[in-house]
């Protein structure tokens, strides 16, 4: 923490560029304001933005840990989450984008805004107080909370219980303030609100909505309140209208995070999971999208989430494209496959001329797969006995490597979508990923959670049907288990095709952006993929589309861990996330020790504590938890959290 200390000072210096023309005092500078003269609206949006910088970061490794995306390396920091042998690196920048750009300004706000009655900017401060400290509670199990930050370089550090009540409290209080009339002359909360645009509805409805979250994240204690649960979601948003989700945009030249150095408009979830080429989805939520329930039915939004590329190409002799047809991603076998990655996952490259390739392959089945691969391609090729030669054409997408166990690699999707602001983005509305600017072959269309003016979705409707889907369950009403949970997939869609309608209207030509069929998303209603009544309606219906429906969330790992991920043994519900196994290719047996799946340290289960904690604040982190000083190489990593562990 003393390191933060002196970091978070330099978070003024970028309040400069938020282009505020009124400030306090005339004879402030507004190019270079102080911490005395920033003001609320100038403050809140960089709170916001930093906040949401934490979550994405919090988002994208959630769900690599939870099985829903892997990496394409398997000794980077997030390719060891994938493979659940964790490095202290990844617990960083959640915990820095939280402490150094958010968590630092919130106090300074309240103040500024008691001096003029601006009541709504206080309630705005107290919820992304309650919210951040929430995430970090859920990541790192404790954490410094009740001693003011920056008071002491070493405070010590407060138990998840007591963080997650003095959450629940901060968020009552957010929500007396915004029911206060603001003073007269104060700054009105649209001048600088980012996610609702000043609705104070909107916020009281996002307020209640994270008490009925956080109270069902309780399932596993004694002191769980179905009722409670149910209360707050009365008053939580009733329809997609009343979602909180943060727009971006997708510019040319942008300012940079000074914490991370990624652009501050783009989508949160794009700068962290897809602006690199390194990240892929996973056969098991793939899966999710075509076979669920058993049902072999494509769920519409795959095609939206899933990234395809163009196959079969043909060009001209001058490299112009002819012809070409779409292959979707198929997802990579992290837990049932014979490897997840072989070294690693090869980008695709572009055939500049004709290219010729040998592989001697000894294994039947392997050939046999390759020579599959190469009539789908329509690749031209000759076997002799073990040896395979192949032309990938001028102008087809090829894993230019000589070892064909990475031949078929193409089947993996990059999820990279290029913004405008980088080298081979053609046009504002054009997200395609280009793997040569020289060449309009198109190796990813992108994904709905992960292009660069992706939306980054707060908390919404359709998550508050899943959450009282979930609740009735428990209690044994079927019946109104059976329509939250209907009314959770509709909304999922609607909110879906709401988007996919704006990205239309731009012109793109990214058929991954056009709206779904309304016909196709009838008939997903009435097949097999969706419980048809009551009757049959199960928990893993439930919580398998809340997956769906949420995407790239860390809310998922929080369900995962309160469901023991694939044990089904919570309630007397089954296997919750079926056919879900923990990764292939996992050995870190020291850092997740458990040998049985009814154990809770067989799971991945917390963050250990970060650099900045050990390094500054060893001796407050050693008495926060027995195991908390063996975040390189010891089982804290599956130490349950406190909301996590069973009563």
């Amino acid at each position: 923490m003393k390191k933060i200390l002196y970091i978070a000072l330099s978070l003024l210096l970028t309040l400069g560029i938020t282009g505020c023309n009124d400030w306090l005092d005339v004879n402030v500078d507004p190019d270079n304001p102080n911490n005395a003269s920033a003001t609320v609206e100038s403050r809140l949006p960089w709170i916001q933005h930093y906040y949401m910088y934490a979550w994405g970061n919090a988002s994208m490794r959630g769900v690599t840990i939870a099985g829903l995306m892997t990496q394409t390396s398997t000794t980077s920091t997030n390719g060891r989450l994938s493979g659940w042998d964790p490095i202290q690196s990844a617990t960083t920048t959640s915990y820095q984008n939280w402490f150094i750009g958010a968590a630092c300004n919130i106090d300074d706000m309240i103040a500024a805004a008691e001096q003029t009655g601006a009541y709504h900017y206080i309630g705005a401060a107290h919820t992304i107080h309650a919210m951040g400290y929430m995430l970090m509670a859920d990541l790192y199990g404790e954490m410094p909370y009740s001693e003011p930050l920056g008071s002491n370089p070493t405070p010590v550090y407060d138990d998840g219980q007591t963080i997650f009540n003095g959450c629940l409290e901060r968020l009552d209080l957010a929500i007396e303030y915004f029911n206060k009339a603001q003073e007269e002359g104060a700054v009105p909360l649209s001048a600088g609100d980012s996610w609702n645009q000043g609705n104070v509805q909107k916020w009281i409805k996002l307020c209640y909505g994270l008490k009925a979250r956080w109270l069902n994240k309780l399932s596993k204690k004694a002191l769980y309140n179905p009722q409670a649960v149910l209360d707050a979601l009365a008053k939580a948003p009733q329809s997609n209208n009343e979602s909180t989700i943060m727009k971006h945009s997708n510019a040319g030249d942008q300012d940079t995070n000074f914490t991370v150095a990624d652009p501050y408009q783009t989508c949160v979830i794009w700068d962290c999971a897809a602006w690199g080429a390194t990240q892929r989805f996973t056969r098991w939520f793939a899966n999710l999208h075509s076979n669920l329930r058993g049902a072999g039915v494509i769920d519409p939004r795959r095609d939206k989430v899933f990234p395809a590329r163009m196959s079969k190409i043909q060009v001209s002799d001058a490299g112009a494209l002819l012809n070409y047809e779409w292959t979707r991603d198929k997802g990579v076998d992290v837990m049932y496959g014979s490897r997840r990655i072989y070294g690693a996952l090869l980008n695709a490259s572009v055939a500049t001329s004709n290219v010729d390739k040998k592989y001697t392959i000894n294994d039947a089945n392997a050939k046999a797969a390759i020579i599959a691969f190469f009539d789908r391609e329509g690749f031209t090729y000759t076997v002799n006995g073990n040896e395979v030669n192949v032309t990938y054409p001028k102008g087809c997408l090829y894993i230019n490597t000589n070892d064909f166990n990475q031949v078929m690699d193409l089947e993996y999707v990059n999820m990279r979508a290029l913004a405008v602001s980088q080298t081979g983005g053609r046009a504002e509305n054009d997200m395609y990923y280009y793997p040569s600017t020289s060449s309009d072959a198109v190796a990813g269309t992108g994904s709905f959670w992960a292009r660069p003016d992706s939306d980054s979705d707060i908390l919404t409707f359709h998550e508050m049907c899943f959450i009282k889907a979930e609740v009735n369950m428990r209690q044994g009403n079927a019946a109104a288990a059976y329509t939250a949970y209907l009314d959770g997939i509709k909304a999922s869609f609607a909110r879906m095709q709401s988007k996919l309608q704006d990205w239309a209207a731009t012109g793109t030509s990214n058929p991954d952006q056009q709206p779904m069929s309304q016909g196709d998303i009838n008939a997903y209603l009435a097949s097999g993929a969706v419980a048809q009544s009551a009757a049959e309606l199960k928990m893993s219906d439930i919580m398998l589309q809340k997956a769906i429906a949420m995407g790239i969330n860390v809310e998922t790992w929080n369900d995962m861990r309160r469901f023991n991920y694939g044990a089904g043994n919570i309630g007397n519900f089954g296997q919750v996330y079926t056919d879900y196994k923990r990764p292939a290719e996992f050995t870190a047996t020291n850092k997740i020790p458990g040998t049985s799946p009814t154990q809770e340290n067989y799971w991945f289960r917390r963050y250990s504590q970060c650099a900045h904690e050990t390094n500054y604040n060893r001796d407050n982190v050693e008495a926060s938890n027995p195991l908390a000083l063996t975040f390189a190489n010891g089982p804290i990593w599956s130490e349950p959290v406190w909301w996590d562990k069973a009563e």
